[in-house]
């Protein structure tokens, strides 16, 4: 999700500052059902920093999603990019 978020922050197509693109309304599941309250753990860290180095294991990816809970037929019509087999997202542009 980080990567995504700064992909969002560089793309003129969405807000530009982090807690815009985070807070934007129906953006992310994992802010409607109050994930984003949980205490993140280790590779949320890691993940959080490695985005802000500039790594992007999504390849400049601005939506995800998980096939196995998603409900969106949209999202399931963009274009595929990648797979991260770590909670099965599926990345797109």
């Amino acid at each position: 999700m980080a990567a995504v978020v700064l992909n969002r922050v560089k793309s003129p197509a969405f807000p530009n500052t982090l807690k815009e693109v985070v807070y934007q309304p129906r953006a992310f599941t994992c802010i409607d059902d109050g994930q984003i309250d949980l205490t993140p753990d280790l590779d949320s860290y890691r993940a959080a920093f490695d985005a802000i180095l500039g790594n992007d294991p999504t390849g400049g990816c601005v939506f995800y999603y998980n096939p196995k809970t998603a409900t969106s037929r949209w999202m399931k019509t963009r274009v595929k990019v990648s797979a991260i087999s770590l909670g099965n997202h599926i990345f797109s542009q």
